[in-house]
């Protein structure tokens, strides 16, 4: 199969529809990472040492958990994800 073609193939390009802090996202990947659900959060902050961010995810489809920086999750359509972010003290 073509690099064309297999673009084309069912299951291939789908996006799924994730909540991240109450507003629906549309993301391609099957996997997603604790920085790129920061991003998707709180996409005007720079990152910056002095905060730090929290990120929990209800998965409907299986377990609940939550995230750290290097660490990634297998999407599954309507996973919920919140992310709250602090200050260090």
């Amino acid at each position: 199969m073509s690099n064309s073609q297999a673009d084309h193939a069912p299951g291939h390009n789908k996006t799924i529809t994730i909540i991240v802090n109450g507003r629906p996202r549309e993301v391609s990947d099957k996997r997603i990472s604790y920085t790129e659900v920061v991003q998707l959060a709180f996409p005007d902050v720079q990152p910056n040492q002095d905060i730090v961010y929290t990120v929990a995810y209800d998965n409907p489809h299986g377990k609940d958990g939550t995230l750290v920086d290097g660490q990634e999750v297998k999407l599954k359509e309507g996973m919920i994800f919140n992310v709250t972010k602090t200050n260090r003290s």
